[in-house]
């Protein structure tokens, strides 16, 4: 099987990796960065030391996988998706495991499929680095169940859950509306439990409610990830803002929370 990466950044450099020691015929891949040679540096030795082959744009890069992933971020995927069109062709899938609303996912799906090829929606349900290209992945739309079995072949780890565009996204952004809301809320927390120095007392109220969380070890791990991951999953969460507001509820609780991932992370004006 050939693949084509369209974005080349943690999640990519990760897949085609794995993909290729998995057995896949050929990889390439494309970012928007191999445009600045100075900041994909990096980038295009680790392309070199896996045996990924680098393409001068995304068309170039499609050409002849049977595979497209889109492994960009959430505000690109529509861009992406579009861009595509103008070069897919019958008998290609695009696999898009991008982070987006149900919505923006129908979206894609429309232009994608008008152009004869295939669209399943990837929803990724867990960090990529540590499981690698075993992350757990929920695909939707009515070619899930054919690209599964083909990409798990290599290596990967995608359950169908749905020949319907939308309903693996909603999975997952309803599950990061908990998780990422919970992230914000003990960063917040622990923050001003330590300015007050009531760590202890915060912590052991917490266990007495919650006796199977470790919370002083959670509140580490989760400040780490927002500093690290805080813009991405800022992102993430005005995706599952807009999958609320598409519901007639009220998105502001989720803007919040995006906000404050972004502020967590050090990013300017949020």
């Amino acid at each position: 099987m050939k693949i084509a990466l369209i974005g080349y950044g943690e999640v990519g450099q990760i897949f085609a990796r794995e993909l290729l020691a998995g057995g896949a015929e050929a990889v390439t891949a494309y970012d928007i960065l191999f445009a600045q040679p100075e900041r994909s540096a990096v980038q295009r030795a680790l392309a070199v030391k896996d045996g990924v082959t680098l393409a001068a744009d995304a068309r170039a890069a499609a050409k002849g996988a049977d595979v497209v992933i889109s492994a960009v971020t959430a505000a690109s995927v529509l861009d992406v998706a579009h861009g595509a069109c103008a070069f897919l062709v019958p008998g290609q899938t695009f696999f898009d495991i991008n982070s987006a609303s149900p919505g923006t996912k129908t979206q894609a799906a429309k232009a994608v499929v008008a152009t004869g090829a295939s669209y399943v929606e990837g929803a990724v349900m867990a960090p990529v680095p540590g499981p690698g290209i075993r992350v757990s992945i929920l695909a939707g739309g009515p070619s899930a169940e054919d690209l599964a079995p083909r990409l798990n072949a290599l290596g990967m780890n995608i359950r169908p859950v749905s020949p319907e565009f939308g309903r693996a996204s909603a999975m997952k952004l309803c599950r990061s509306i908990m998780i990422k809301g919970l992230e914000a809320l003990i960063v917040d927390c622990a923050k001003a439990a330590k300015s007050w120095d009531v760590e202890a007392e915060v912590y052991g109220s917490l266990t007495e409610s919650y006796p199977s969380i470790d919370w002083p070890a959670m509140a580490v791990t989760m400040a780490g990830r927002v500093r690290q991951h805080g813009v991405r999953r800022g992102a993430e969460m005005r995706e599952a803002a807009m999958m609320l507001a598409d519901l007639d509820m009220n998105p502001e609780l989720a803007i919040a929370v995006a906000a404050a991932q972004e502020r967590g992370a050090g990013k300017a004006g949020t």
